[in-house]
């Protein structure tokens, strides 16, 4: 079966009013979203139940992070335990602004990756390289580290439940964005440690999402490749064109 291609718009801390809330989710429900595509929003916290509540029920919501711990004295924390009882589905793990800005490291994440799947949530795991990394030929060697925990954490069938996203650090926010060709050959080299590391089945039916400065202008060419299942968007999550991002593959 060919993977379904997969489309999130992570909002990161934004937006900051209700009013930019409910247009925001306005553009989603009066937009004609090609149906053959799994799309998932994750707005602030604050905005998980509300937006779930008028948003059109072919676009799921998630959560943005997410402890480990189903309960107990983590103030200001959530837990996949109160994400499953508030029916929110996805929750990404492991953004670069988490391991960078708040000092998650790989082990952390892969028990916040297990903890989550175990209370039967899905995960946008999260992985990629800084600038210096890339310059120093050392991408696939950072995302296997990065992997690998998780690799050692979960079981063979666990890996349903897992969405991978390819996110370059220097291309997050920057403007600038990995060519096709890039993408491409990297995507297939978490593929190819998949297949090493844990089967050729879930090597062949994880989707690999690629999540660095995507906009309408880049996402069809994009799309094309063999091993870019789709895109996890950032600050054009927020725009109209998130729709055409959407719609990449549509003739």
């Amino acid at each position: 079966m060919p993977r379904q291609f997969f489309v999130g718009g992570n909002f990161k801390m934004n937006p900051i009013t209700r009013e930019s809330k409910l247009a925001l989710a306005k553009t989603l429900n009066d937009a004609q979203i090609d149906p053959s595509v799994e799309v998932v929003i994750a707005p602030p916290a604050i905005y998980l139940l509300s937006l779930r509540e008028v948003i059109r029920p072919d676009v799921k919501v998630a959560a943005q992070n997410a402890h480990y711990k189903p309960n107990g004295a983590f103030t200001g924390e959530i837990s996949p335990a109160m994400l499953a009882d508030a029916q929110i589905p996805y929750v990404i793990l492991g953004h670069s602004e988490r391991r960078t800005l708040f000092h998650e490291t790989s082990d952390l994440v892969a028990q916040k990756t297990r903890a989550a799947i175990e209370t039967g949530l899905s995960v946008i795991l999260c992985v990629g390289e800084t600038l210096a990394e890339r310059e120093s030929n050392k991408t696939t060697q950072v995302i296997e580290e990065q992997l690998k925990p998780v690799v050692d954490t979960l079981s063979e069938e666990q890996w349903s439940k897992i969405v991978v996203a390819y996110e370059p650090v220097w291309a997050i926010g920057t403007g600038k964005v990995a060519t096709a060709a890039q993408a491409q050959e990297t995507h297939a080299a978490i593929r190819a440690f998949l297949a090493k590391a844990v089967s050729p089945a879930v090597s062949e039916n994880t989707r690999i999402i690629y999540g660095g400065s995507v906009t309408a202008a880049n996402c069809k060419e994009l799309s094309k490749q063999l091993d870019v299942d789709g895109f996890l968007v950032g600050g054009a999550s927020l725009k109209p064109e998130f729709v055409d991002i959407i719609n990449a593959r549509k003739a």
